[in-house]
């Protein structure tokens, strides 16, 4: 979900819930602790350059029980943040402590912000031999039709 996003949603909620991918809900006392631009500039394992920049959000859960953010509160926030960092519509992800600082991506859905699991992934397959997964059969489906059988050149062995 990209900044420009999250400000159109911010101006129809009543209120800023996020949800973790358990389906539990960041305790509403949070504050936003940091909203901010990270550039990432890195060599993947193929050796080609690349720089990754995203809109950050810093969830904090505070002792502050009474505190509540209002959609309005974030959203000026966010728009501070743009116009002082120069920050561009980046894909938002959201860093958030339940053990250990934990880095998610956001959807939205049914009035909540959603932070969802992100994964990491070799960005080079094509060039640092990782092999292609090739399509997984059963015993039972190989030779079933003519063109599937196992003929010489047919890559199958």
């Amino acid at each position: 979900m990209k900044l420009s996003e999250v400000k159109n949603h911010l101006d129809y909620v009543g209120q800023v819930r996020f949800r973790l991918p358990d389906g539990t809900y960041v305790p509403e006392h949070f504050h936003v602790t940091e909203v901010g631009s990270v550039s990432k500039h890195f060599i993947d394992c193929g050796g080609t350059v690349r720089t990754e920049n995203v809109a950050n959000f810093q969830l904090w859960q505070a002792t502050d029980y009474d505190h509540r953010l209002s959609p309005q509160k974030l959203k000026g926030i966010i728009e501070l943040s743009e116009r002082i960092l120069h920050m561009e519509d980046q894909e938002v992800e959201v860093e958030y402590q339940a053990g250990t600082i934990g880095k998610f991506g956001l959807e939205f859905q049914n009035g909540d912000f959603i932070l969802t699991n992100t994964y990491t992934d070799c960005l080079a397959k094509d060039n640092c031999g990782i092999p292609t997964q090739k399509k997984k059969l059963s015993l039972a489906e190989i030779g079933t039709q003519e063109k599937e059988s196992c003929i010489p050149g047919s890559g199958c062995c």
